[in-house]
């Protein structure tokens, strides 16, 4: 078990963190967002930061790629390919900063948009509007280089465009899984070795194929209003936790 646990992890807790991301997977298939955040809470409180963010993204990567490989066909294309043009605008602005960033203030940042989106007044931009879709991908890809988890943000985004909810998860985990991509490219060019850590993300990655599947199933039984209320919900308590973290710092 050593083999997964590396230096700065005992074997039970690489183990635990085996099995959160299968938790934390269903979460994120079932109720549309929360999970990411969740499993970066924990990382963080057993690893460094500068570990976390890129391992994290790595894990999130294949969580979102199995769950939008389950849910493609409902993808809105068009919100996909100009969130993914936004976000590489976004990725190479991130590429001369991400060493001197402050970090808490930035969570603090993300968690202050995220509750506009979801309680104040809704921007004044069609669904449609290809603005608001390059900014969505720009914005949120370069905040994610320094947060770690920015599913509540990218949730809050996709929120106002009031999709169904099979819709709305294939077109989040496609557009989470593009900007996790990016961040993978980023932190390799600026030196971050992922090998050491592959056997414990891949294990990772395995088990949230099952959480994302479990997750699946649940999401099928859900009425889209209990949907959508708990999908505010969860996305409302995480940023208050993400707000929450930031201020610590102060």
């Amino acid at each position: 078990m050593e083999f997964l646990a590396g230096d700065l992890l005992t074997p039970l807790s690489a183990v635990g963190l085996i099995v959160l991301s299968a938790i934390t997977s269903m979460i994120s298939a079932a109720f549309g967002a929360g999970g990411g955040l969740m499993l970066l809470v924990v990382m963080a409180s057993l690893l460094p930061m500068n570990i976390v963010i890129p391992v994290h993204g790595l894990v999130q990567l294949g969580s979102n790629a199995n769950r939008f490989m389950l849910t493609f066909k409902h993808l809105d294309k068009s919100m996909f390919v100009y969130f993914s043009l936004g976000g590489i605008i976004g990725a190479l602005a991130a590429s001369s900063i991400v060493a001197h960033i402050p970090l808490e203030l930035m969570k603090i940042v993300v968690a202050g948009f995220v509750l506009y989106l979801l309680w104040g007044v809704t921007p004044k931009l069609r669904e449609t509007s290809k603005l608001w879709r390059y900014m969505a991908g720009a914005v949120t890809t370069f905040l994610s280089m320094f947060v770690g988890a920015s599913g509540p943000l990218v949730g809050s985004c996709l929120y106002v465009n009031n999709y169904e909810k099979l819709k709305y998860t294939a077109t989040f985990s496609a557009c989470m899984s593009v900007q996790h991509t990016f961040k993978a490219i980023l932190y390799g060019f600026v030196g971050f070795s992922f090998w050491q850590w592959l056997p414990l993300v891949t294990a990772m990655i395995i088990s949230g194929a099952l959480g994302t599947w479990l997750g699946l199933q649940l999401l099928q039984r859900i009425s889209a209003a209990k949907f959508k209320a708990i999908f505010r919900a969860v996305l409302t308590l995480l940023a208050l936790q993400l707000a929450w973290q930031g201020l610590q710092a102060f």
